[in-house]
């Protein structure tokens, strides 16, 4: 037989059921995993990193308790090494352990003194004939570092919210002394593009790297939530240890509790739905994509100014307006041209600890390096200037937390007093709370939904986007929450001061330059 038929075999013939309506008859198992197994141990590259995610209640604890005892007492198991299981939390590390002591104690082979020794206070299996020993950590308990697993299985992965994490990273790096080590990923969808379980599957179906194996199982992007198909599409193991009954009762509900959607989409349809509030949905931001104009000579701008912090992205969204139509009424069009810097000394590891190219988009064009270490706010203030005597600069918008510290360079690179401060000055404070907020974001939310954004699909701002989430007062007004976020979020408050203070536009009935609409 192939490795992965051995440890099918094992599997089938050493392993019950640990609990459930199925209790105590003998592990069959499914197609699915089957076919995953197989191409995880008969893997003619090596399998290095697999990756398995499926609907909630389908089995996966009880396959990743299995396919250890397989390397802990089984066919895959190597003399004197040591593997792991690895979860966000102290009770989910229990319950991987907790399921394999069931299926050896149910087994009258494995539970024998000469097979195994379990030690439940460490979370502890020892395969005894060859020395190999197992222990489920967990992130809460910090215990991931100092060990040296020659398999790690993590559970429930897809709940990490970010593009990194420190345990798992200490899991990934503590294999590094072993030839051929194997990372099994086993969990529902993380909630977002940015998280790392979903950038893990997007790398794996992008680079298609022969040595990573991933299956994913999720419904339809846009099927509705009574739809079976769609159920079976992210349940594989429906109607067999997965409820049917269950599925369709949290189905229901979902329909009747429009606020349990998104928590059923992601949990039981396993699609990727913000678990947090997002700002904007995906499919809107993207649907506003379209190729933003030119700017000529002369256009009317307006700008949101995000400054953050010296050695951070700093952005400069500016919006310009576009009529469309011939006749009365016409519609105007917002085009997006975003502005991004950051300093140029240590670039690549930005990039590395934010987990985005800044490097790569620096080379595309898409981010501007300043030179040295931080934003240099000279640059800043000259790349301002430079456009208000290209362009007509009505209003920029800005955070008044740095502003102080870019007022005199905007005066050396030639704006006037009266133009940086006062009743009709180019620049306006604007405050980061609710107040100020809440009106910029039903603002910027209106034209999203309406269509009326033209942003180009700018990289950086589009990760911006991604990111953004809002945190709501008692009384429903909204912010943009950057500690909330998973990354940056800075063009974003930029774009939403940017429309802030271009409310002030009036479009003429006779447009210059009309643009039709493509219908």
């Amino acid at each position: 037989m192939t490795r992965g038929e051995r440890v099918i075999a094992f599997v089938e013939r050493y392993l019950s059921v640990p609990e459930g309506r199925h209790v105590g008859k003998p592990l069959v198992l499914m197609e699915f995993q089957k076919r995953f197994i197989r191409e995880v141990y008969d893997n003619p590259a090596g399998t290095s990193r697999a990756y398995l995610s499926v609907g909630r209640k389908n089995g996966k604890s009880a396959l990743i308790a299995a396919l250890l005892l397989a390397h802990i007492v089984g066919p895959e198991a190597r003399l004197n090494t040591q593997i792991i299981s690895g979860a966000r939390s102290r009770e989910q590390a229990a319950l991987v352990f907790k399921l394999a002591q069931k299926m050896v104690a149910m087994s009258a082979d494995l539970r024998h003194k000469s097979m195994t020794r379990i030690t439940p206070s460490q979370k502890m299996i020892t395969g005894v004939r060859m020395n190999v020993e197992y222990k489920a950590i967990s992130a809460e308990a910090g215990t991931a570092h100092g060990l040296s697993p020659v398999l790690a299985i993590l559970d429930e992965v897809g709940q990490i919210k970010g593009p990194s994490d420190d345990f798992v990273e200490a899991i990934t790096t503590s294999q590094g002394a072993h030839d051929n080590p194997l990372l099994i990923a086993i969990s529902t969808q993380a909630a977002t593009d940015n998280d790392l379980f979903s950038r893990w599957i997007d790398d794996a179906a992008t680079s298609q790297d022969a040595r990573i194996v991933s299956h994913v199982y999720t419904a339809p992007k846009d099927c509705e939530l009574m739809d079976r198909t769609a159920w079976l599409a992210a349940n594989p193991a429906m109607g067999e240890f997965r409820s049917i009954q269950d599925l369709e009762d949290l189905a229901a509900l979902a329909e009747r509790m429009p606020s349990d959607e998104n928590s059923f989409r992601w949990l039981y349809l396993n699609q990727r739905i913000e678990a947090s509030s997002p700002f904007i949905s995906r499919a809107v931001w993207q649907s506003c994509d379209g190729a933003a104009l030119p700017l000529a000579d002369g256009a009317t701008i307006y700008g949101g100014l995000d400054l953050s912090e010296v050695s951070d992205l700093t952005a400069l969204v500016l919006v310009s307006p576009v009529s469309v139509g011939l006749l009365a009424p016409v519609e105007t069009e917002w085009h997006v041209h975003p502005t991004f810097w950051l300093p140029a000394n240590g670039l690549r590891d930005k990039a590395k600890a934010d987990r985005v190219p800044y490097d790569i988009w620096e080379r595309e064009g898409f981010l501007q390096a300043t030179p040295g270490a931080v934003v240099d706010y000279e640059f800043v203030a000259a790349h301002l200037f430079n456009l208000s005597q290209r362009y007509d600069l009505r209003k920029v918008a800005f955070d008044r937390w740095n502003f102080r510290h870019l007022r005199p360079w905007l005066v050396r690179a030639g704006f006037t007093d009266e133009q940086v401060e006062g009743d009709d000055a180019i620049f306006e404070p604007m405050g980061q709370g609710y107040q100020s907020m809440s009106p910029a974001l039903r603002d910027l939310e209106t034209v999203l939904l309406s269509g009326r954004m033209a942003h180009s699909g700018h990289p950086v701002l589009d990760m911006c986007a991604r990111n953004a989430v809002v945190q709501r007062d008692p009384s429903g007004n909204r912010k943009l929450a950057k500690d909330k976020s998973r990354g940056r979020i800075d063009g974003m408050v930029a774009l939403a001061m940017a429309m802030s203070v271009a409310g002030t536009w009036q479009a003429t009935a006779s447009p210059i330059e009309p643009r039709m609409r493509l219908l």
